[in-house]
């Protein structure tokens, strides 16, 4: 069994963009997301034994799909009462990830609600919410856009210090 996942992993220049967003988070107890595991999931897929795994593959490999414009466009997290996550909100991807769930739909369930983010931060615990909130908003978000030229199908291995991911096959947008 493997814990799989499809994500779209951002190019370099915005991997340090959105490393700066992180560094001007307000302090918090927990942890930011590595600067190399940083991705947007497009699809959690648990863990799954090598035929499904095989099956994936060969359904991933027939989505014919565009390269695509992608944006940052805000800063936030799920639940203001118990903020757990810091994500960016990234524009673009729906429609890709809607592809993929409907090609992947006899093996997994379809998303109930896409929201379309990537993790910058996990956090465990914050001493004054509402001023962390605050300083949330005041971080300006510059404008981040880069074209998706193609979605990975990935493995994580969790680790006591990090999980580990690692590419299992890459396919390419026309």
């Amino acid at each position: 069994m493997i814990r799989a996942f499809i994500s779209i992993d951002p190019p370099e220049d915005v991997v340090n963009k959105i490393k700066e967003i992180q560094d001007s988070l307000p302090n918090f107890k927990g942890k930011k997301t590595e600067v190399e595991n940083l991705h947007l999931t497009l699809k959690f897929l648990g863990n799954i034994d090598e035929k499904t795994l095989e099956l994936v593959k060969q359904k991933l490999r027939k989505i014919n799909f565009r390269k695509f414009e992608a944006e940052v466009d805000s800063l936030g997290v799920f639940s203001p009462k118990f903020i757990k996550i810091i994500w960016l909100h990234i524009k673009g991807p729906e429609k890709i990830q809607s592809e993929i769930d409907v090609s992947l739909s006899d093996l997994f369930e379809k998303e109930k609600r896409f929201m379309s983010h990537m993790t910058i931060a996990r956090v465990k615990k914050i001493e004054n919410k509402k001023n962390f909130l605050e300083q949330l908003k005041k971080i300006k978000i510059p404008k981040i856009k880069f074209i998706v030229e193609n979605f990975k199908l990935k493995k994580s291995t969790p680790t006591e210090e990090k999980p580990i991911y690692e590419t299992i096959e890459s396919y390419s947008l026309k």
